[in-house]
């Protein structure tokens, strides 16, 4: 469990994070499904707090932030939701990503806004709530209260798109076995795929699967990102 900060003793000011362009090319698989369905129609009426969570590089942000365009969310990250008027934020729904990086009045306001009508708040994390700690009861209560909705590490179907993804914002057009080859032996993740895309894009010829073996072997020599997994054959 990892304490939060005390809140920045800074001008409170309003913010709003770049949002993406919306839902357009998001995958949905067996991996985000849960929390897909969780947030197709909510809030609606109900409101309340919700929280995402995951771990690194599993598309809950981009899932929060998609969210966060469909309803016109405020949306915040981490110790910056302690510069803004709380005040300034009733009646809207709220994203706040990395949520455990919020100090606990921070917080505890946040989750008693969006109990007002035209309020929610989506909680984005590594970690469930009920595992922060808290140092209010008041706010250890409200945390082993909130809705909790898993998002697992990227399957087959969701890290392909991925890598697919990230071929094409480089203009690669990847050899057909290449991406199959590839999901055997990465790290399932975004930041995965977007490291591998750079490497193969940064040889500056056809990609190819034995380029991607080079590349691959490469950094699991010298300990990095990649690393073949266990079970796979050559």
């Amino acid at each position: 469990m990892t304490a939060r900060p005390s809140p920045p003793d800074q001008m409170r000011l309003p913010l709003q994070r770049d949002l993406p362009e919306g839902a357009e090319g998001f995958v949905v698989s067996d991996c985000n499904r849960l929390a897909h369905a969780a947030l197709a129609d909510w809030p609606n009426l109900i409101g309340g707090v919700m929280a995402i969570c995951g771990p690194e590089g599993c598309g809950k942000s981009r899932l929060g932030q998609i969210w966060a365009e469909r309803v016109g969310a405020v949306a915040l990250h981490g110790a910056e939701a302690a510069l803004i008027d709380p005040l300034e934020l009733e009646g809207r729904p709220v994203l706040l990503d990395d949520a455990m990086g919020v100090d606990d009045e921070t917080l505890f306001h946040l989750i008693n806004l969006a109990q007002a009508p035209g309020g929610a708040l989506l909680l984005i994390s590594c970690e469930p709530p009920s595992g922060w700690t808290a140092a209010l009861p008041d706010l250890r209560s409200r945390l082993d209260a909130i809705r909790t909705v898993p998002v697992e590490a990227p399957d087959d179907v969701v890290l392909a798109a991925m890598l697919e993804a990230r071929f094409a914002e480089r203009g690669i057009r990847p050899a057909r076995d290449v991406i199959p080859y590839l999901l055997r032996r990465i790290d399932r993740s975004a930041a995965a795929a977007e490291a591998m895309a750079e490497r193969l894009d940064a040889m500056h010829r056809p990609v190819t699967r034995a380029l991607a073996r080079a590349v691959v072997e490469g950094a699991d020599e010298s300990g990095e990102l990649f690393g073949r997994r266990s079970e796979d054959a050559p």
